[in-house]
């Protein structure tokens, strides 16, 4: 009986003729590229014979204004007699404003000394003495410059905000990390809820809850809850499999293996949980400001309205204090997990709690019988009329009349019309459907074709919103501010990553630029180039950079040094080096770096509407204006298809996600 022989593979030779197909498998990029062209040259055809022109056809458009108002008339006709707004969101309201209130009080009654020794043994427990005196002298600061009062009207309403956030967080959080049926069903909506932009979520707040602290509370609520629910989710899917298996093994039920072993694996997400909550909870209190929410952004709101920057650097500078001071004091606690307790051994565990609890109560009963409960009018330092001073030089000097340059206002004025203006009549010349395809094409290429569907969907429903003209406005800004901010970026990256001095240098001014929130930003940009598109811009290329340079310059610092090593031994130069060996080892970073720069330069532009850069932006302002829900809503829900679009196309799928796909 004759036996099957294999037959023998025969390798290519050398300079073989290869069929295009396994051309193309070999470089997928090419083939996907062949693949859109081919269906270009059929669809095209037959879409602009049905519906002709560049403009997005009417055919195609939803018009929602007319519901979204039908349901604001109701909303505003019932917010007083329903029983819905009585019993539900009435109780609602009366909560947040006791628990606001009672925590107030409670501060009111610590006094400026108790609040400021609570602060500093709070942050010498958790981060040491270093920290401890950061804290202290950051309270001191904010009584100086005469915000004492601003500054615990907004830490009350941080306070309950921060609690109702994490409570939610870690609800959504456990109910995701336990269950993949809810993980899949809740990513989409986290995902929806982080690039939605603060101000979206003011407008429905308004309308059901009114102008006043219970709308921003809630607002703040919403909007900083996602981080600690997807971090939460993170932590307990990634407990150790070993350790699950073994308390499993050990007869634990569902809740001891909850509670003796997921949950701590999972501190130091939950940790830093906590602190993306705590950033995001206080950039949106001062945003809130806008409908009522009081403190430090009301000052600041306040400042913008009539461009006063000394008024607003003295709100501003608490508000970076209190989010430094947050910030480290959450991370500095994240660390410590699993680290050996330092310091005296009398001072550690319970008893050194006991003493900073001790030392907070003698202070603040000393306080109040001194009637120190508010920090002393007479012990302040104004700040804003030198600074004021100051702007208005720089102004004189600067807004006009730079030789060669011209002036901020000059440059703003280039900028719009040779960068912005044809941006702008680019995209929104193009055809519609040569945008779709363009995003196809750049999210296929990066990405897997679910990648490229997600991205060239939401591009369409921004179409059937109608707003897309609008869209195309915002866009042209965003691309122009990321391309600045990536060039800046990059060069400060590529310095620091090379020079640990000029990184030692920058570090601080990161610290504070990171930290301060987006509202901030608005009112020196104001004031040196003026009202419209380019403020907007730069305003939102300063808010981006410190993650774009602080993510690239780890990535080229954190290149294999084996692989620097083998390139200067073949005698590479330092160019020679960047270019072929740390920019390539570090792409993941980069396009990290990208990817973070358009999802922050967004949420600027779109803020920007405040301070004239119109598009979308505007149409948030209005909608909150007005009351008009309608036209609020569709620009929100049109930012959040474009910011799905813009991270779809910015952050490529890794390797096992394609595998998988």
């Amino acid at each position: 009986m004759a036996t099957a022989q294999a037959t023998p593979v025969r390798p290519a030779r050398a300079g073989a003729r290869r069929g295009p197909l396994a051309a193309l498998r070999d470089r997928p990029a090419a083939g996907k590229l062949l693949l859109l062209a081919l269906a270009a040259v059929v669809l095209v055809p037959l879409v602009h014979s049905r519906w002709g022109g560049g403009i997005w056809p009417d055919a195609l458009t939803a018009d929602l204004s007319a519901p979204l108002g039908e349901v604001t008339d109701w909303i505003v006709s019932n917010r007083d007699n329903h029983p819905l707004f009585l019993y539900f969101f009435g109780h609602i309201s009366n909560a947040v404003v006791l628990s606001v209130r009672g925590v107030y009080l409670v501060l009111l009654a610590l006094g400026w000394a108790g609040v400021t020794v609570l602060a500093a043994a709070v942050a010498w427990r958790v981060a040491g003495i270093r920290l401890a005196l950061t804290a202290a002298v950051s309270f001191l600061v904010c009584g100086l410059l005469g915000m004492w009062v601003p500054t615990m009207q907004t830490l009350a309403l941080m306070v309950v905000a921060v609690l109702a956030s994490v409570v939610l967080g870690l609800l959504l959080g456990l109910a995701a990390g336990l269950s993949d049926r809810t993980f899949r069903v809740l990513r989409p909506v986290l995902d929806t809820m982080q690039v939605l932009p603060a101000f979206a979520y003011l407008l429905p707040v308004v309308l059901i809850f009114g102008i006043g602290v219970p709308g921003a509370v809630l607002a703040t609520v919403v909007y900083a809850a996602p981080p600690m629910a997807r971090l939460t989710a993170l932590g307990l899917r990634g407990a150790d499999a070993g350790v699950m298996e073994a308390v499993a093994s050990l007869g634990a039920t569902g809740k001891q293996r909850l509670l003796t072993a997921r949950l701590p694996l999972a501190r130091k997400e939950l940790l830093l949980g906590l602190n993306q909550t705590i950033m995001m909870a206080l950039s949106m209190a001062v945003i809130a400001s806008v409908i009522g929410a009081g403190g430090l952004g009301d000052r600041v709101y306040q400042a913008l309205s009539s461009v006063d920057v000394g008024a607003a650097l003295a709100a501003g500078i608490p508000i970076v204090l209190l989010a430094v001071v947050l910030d480290r004091t959450t991370e500095a606690a994240g660390r410590r997990i699993g680290a050996e307790p330092t310091g005296p051994a009398l001072l550690r565990g319970w008893r050194g709690w006991t003493l900073a609890a001790l030392a907070t109560a003698v202070v603040a009963f000393v306080g109040r019988a001194t009637d120190g409960r508010v920090w002393p009018e007479d012990v302040t330092v104004a700040i804003a009329g030198p600074v004021n001073t100051a702007k208005d030089w720089m102004v004189d000097h600067l807004y006009t009349g730079v030789p060669v340059v011209g002036g901020t206002a000059d440059l703003a004025a280039h900028f719009t019309s040779g960068v912005l203006n044809p941006l702008r009549s680019g995209l929104t010349g193009l055809p519609w459907w040569s945008v779709l395809l363009i995003v196809a094409a750049l999210a296929w290429t990066i990405g897997t074709w679910r990648t490229a569907a997600t991205a060239v969907l939401a591009m369409a429903a921004i179409g059937v919103l109608g707003v897309w003209e609008p869209s195309m406005d915002t866009l042209s800004q965003v691309l122009a501010a990321v391309a600045v901010t990536l060039v800046l970026g990059f060069g400060i990256a590529i310095g620091a990553a090379r020079s640990e001095r000029l990184e030692r240098l920058l570090r601080p001014v990161l610290d504070v630029f990171q930290t301060m929130p987006q509202f901030v930003y608005l009112i020196p940009v104001v004031a040196l180039f003026g009202v419209g598109r380019a403020p907007a811009a730069a305003a939102a290329v300063v808010y981006a950079l410190p993650a774009v340079v602080r993510i690239t310059t780890q990535g080229l610092r954190g290149v294999d040094p084996a692989a620097m090593e083998c390139a200067r031994s073949l005698g590479a130069t330092t160019g020679q080096q960047l270019r072929q060996v740390q920019l390539p080892l570090a792409r993941p970073s980069l396009l990290l770096a990208v990817n973070q720069a358009v999802v922050l330069v967004l949420a600027v532009v779109i803020i920007g509407g405040l301070v004239g850069s119109g598009a979308l932006g505007y149409e948030v302002v209005l909608g909150l204006a007005q009351g008009d829900l309608a036209t609020g809503l569709v620009a929100g829900a049109a930012i959040v298809c474009l910011g799905l679009m813009l991270d779809r196309v910015t952050q490529p799928t890794t390797r096992r996600q394609r595998q998988e796909s």
